[in-house]
């Protein structure tokens, strides 16, 4: 783990201590997920998290254009989280093509360790650009933690 990344333990111990979680937190296997990261990142004083909603992974095609301007403007990596759909991603940007096709580059956040090169990463599954439609679960909900530089702070505070 790099220096100053802090571990699960201080996480866990940092969300009882907002309050977020109950006390007996700290040391379960209970899930964390994108509205936990963001308070998160606010408390150990990373990039700051704007959450946003989408009550239905269909509705993803309507938050398309936030997300190209968020990465458009230099927003780093979106945290996806549902409740249906338990496969864990990272958004690393947005393709949009002629008419609906739309495309988005995912990372499993799974992966550790050192790749040789990124074509290994694609190879092996980790990282690829995929459909909107079928890289989301229609029923499920999702949450998005959209990562912004510090100095980004003020405009997203605006929106």
């Amino acid at each position: 783990r790099p220096a100053g990344v802090p571990g699960l333990t201080a996480v866990q111990a940092a969300l009882e201590g907002l309050g977020d979680k109950p006390p007996g937190f700290r040391g379960s296997r209970s899930w964390i997920g994108c509205v936990e990261a963001s308070l998160c990142l606010d408390h150990f004083g990373g990039p700051q998290g704007r959450l946003c909603h989408v009550p239905r992974g269909a509705g993803l095609q309507g938050e398309l254009e936030r997300l190209y301007s968020h990465f458009a403007g230099g927003g780093g990596p979106v945290m996806v989280g549902g409740d249906a759909d338990a496969r864990s991603k990272a958004l690393l940007g947005v393709c949009l093509g002629p008419g609906t096709e739309a495309y988005v580059l995912v990372l499993d956040p799974h992966f550790w360790g050192t790749p040789k090169n990124p074509s290994e990463l694609q190879a092996a599954g980790w990282v690829g650009w995929k459909e909107v439609g079928t890289a989301f679960d229609s029923n499920s909900f999702y949450n998005l933690c959209l990562t912004t530089c510090n100095s980004q702070k003020q405009q997203h505070a605006l929106d």
